[in-house]
């Protein structure tokens, strides 16, 4: 029965002991533990505060990379459309020079062609001139071999020029 109920002594004793074991600890147990719990709290709050902050620059830096993926998109689009705009101007410009050239190439051969016509023309006519003249000295020559044709061929000579005088 002694466990039950403890004798005067051992319970002065052991609320003595109790008491010294609470003073110290109150003293240098419970501010250190205070203090450990303290300090584990702030750790615990910076930790989530930078975890907070480290969210906060995470998003602001997908929205940066979004914002500048999107210039570089629109950016690529107005350099693709200037290099179809600079390559529709090239090739239209090309085609007009080539279209321009083609047109000095065939007035070039048209004056070619209508100098050379007419050099022929003027050839012809030379040849058939110098060939009328060797052919009506050929007739005259053979008509004119006795004095009856020379006179024949005189006196038609002059009913030609007087009939051309009259009209």
């Amino acid at each position: 029965m002694e466990l039950l109920m403890p004798s005067t002594g051992l319970l002065f004793w052991m609320t003595l002991v109790f008491l010294i074991v609470l003073v110290i600890m109150w003293r240098f147990g419970f501010p250190a533990i205070s203090k450990m719990v303290l300090e584990r709290k702030k750790f615990i709050d910076e930790s989530l505060q930078q975890a907070y902050e480290a969210k906060e620059k995470l998003a602001n830096i997908q929205k940066e990379s979004d914002t500048i993926l999107q210039e570089a998109k629109e950016k690529q689009a107005m350099i693709l459309n200037e290099a179809k705009t600079t390559h529709d101007a090239i090739v239209a410009k090309a085609k007009s020079e080539a279209q321009e050239e083609a047109r000095k190439l065939l007035a070039d051969a048209k004056s070619t062609i209508e100098a050379e016509k007419k050099a022929a023309i003027q050839d012809i006519r030379s040849q058939v001139a110098v060939l009328s003249v060797e052919v009506a000295e050929k007739v005259i020559r053979q008509k004119l071999n006795d004095d009856k044709n020379q006179m024949q061929l005189i006196n038609q000579f002059l009913d030609e020029i007087s009939i051309d005088k009259t009209n």
